[in-house]
């Protein structure tokens, strides 16, 4: 045992041990993370197992703890993100722009914290014959997983481009789930001949004969767009700023493992998602096919908010994507 020669200079160096000791703990923050199901969210299922963002954390010296929450459907998700149950949810782009150009409360507004995915959406048919949204009868009927997804909106901007006028399929949409606009497709239903989908219902349907692809969402958009953002409130992110850099870059780790590893991306999927449908061989497949589509930049920003706004859905203007994007993300190659 050390003696103590001089006993407020001892008290001193003890005192300054125990704050060293403890300061880790103290100074640990917790940041929390909304999620929900589906193949999207596979960058945050690798955040969450492999704890990325604590590494993060520890990498720029300080100590953050993650909590990942899942809620069963977007509008619980942005409600928990409203009630401050979590501190970041996800968002299609479109209900991102709408959240980030509300015009009362600044600080509630939503700020775009990183990218999750660009993953291909494809509009599939089951008829022979038809190769564009142009070959459309009127008695086809599209699928589309909600009326505020990705695909309507895509199907709309198309339909704008090729009958001039954005609402010209209105009548024709349908709201199917994802495993029911495959049993209409590749069944002969009647419930739809064509379906909006998303990987890895895509690559699904497509293993029927009668099922091809007819447009991508990279011929709307003339390039990629975000599937999935992780948004915030302007006041946290305000506040918060290195905490939404952290996880941004554990999003872009998270994409460089799917990329260098698809096995390992598979097994991870398939844990928090087992499915009937694919096993892991062919969640690998799906995922090698697609495994660029990952991380932090945000597409199509700009390019869905000039959209909205002609068709009255935003209660502003968008002047640059960047006016709603976290300082982590303006010098991404974003649009």
């Amino acid at each position: 045992m050390l003696r103590c020669l001089g006993g407020l200079r001892c008290l001193t160096v003890v005192a300054a041990a125990l704050w060293c000791a403890l300061a880790p703990a103290l100074a640990q923050e917790q940041v929390r993370i909304g999620l929900g199901y589906g193949f999207a969210f596979l960058p945050l299922y690798l955040c969450e197992d492999l704890k990325l963002v604590e590494k993060q954390a520890k990498a720029a010296h300080f100590e953050v703890a993650a909590k990942f929450q899942r809620f069963s459907n977007n509008g619980e998700l942005h409600d928990a993100l409203a009630g401050a149950q979590v501190d970041m949810a996800p968002f299609g782009t479109a209900p991102l722009l709408a959240g980030a150009l509300q015009p009362n409360e600044a600080s509630r507004q939503i700020v775009a914290v990183s990218g999750i995915t660009s993953l291909p959406l494809t509009l599939l048919s089951n008829r022979a014959g038809e190769r564009s949204v142009a070959d459309l009868k009127p008695n086809d009927r599209i699928a589309v997983p909600t009326l505020t997804s990705p695909q309507m909106y895509l199907l709309q901007m198309e339909s704008e481009k090729t009958f001039g006028k954005f609402d010209h399929l209105r009548d024709q949409i349908v709201m199917l789930s994802h495993p029911q606009a495959i049993a209409a497709l590749t069944d002969i239903t009647g419930q739809a001949t064509a379906y909006f989908s998303s990987p890895p219902f895509t690559q699904i349907a497509l293993r029927a004969g009668n099922v091809h692809a007819m447009l991508s969402s990279s011929d709307v958009m003339n390039g990629k767009s975000s599937f999935l953002i992780l948004g915030a409130h302007r006041s946290y992110v305000g506040a918060q700023p290195q905490m939404a850099e952290l996880v941004a870059k554990a999003i872009d780790e998270a994409a460089r493992l799917i990329r260098e590893d698809p096995k390992r991306a598979a097994q991870v999927y398939l844990t928090h998602e087992p499915s009937a449908a694919l096993n892991g061989a062919a969640t690998e497949t799906i995922i090698r096919d697609v495994k660029d589509e990952f991380g932090s930049p945000v597409y199509g920003v700009q390019a869905t908010a000039d959209f909205m706004g002609r068709i009255g859905e935003l209660k502003g203007s968008l002047r640059s994507w960047k006016d709603i994007a976290a300082p982590a993300l303006l010098s991404s190659p974003s649009t």
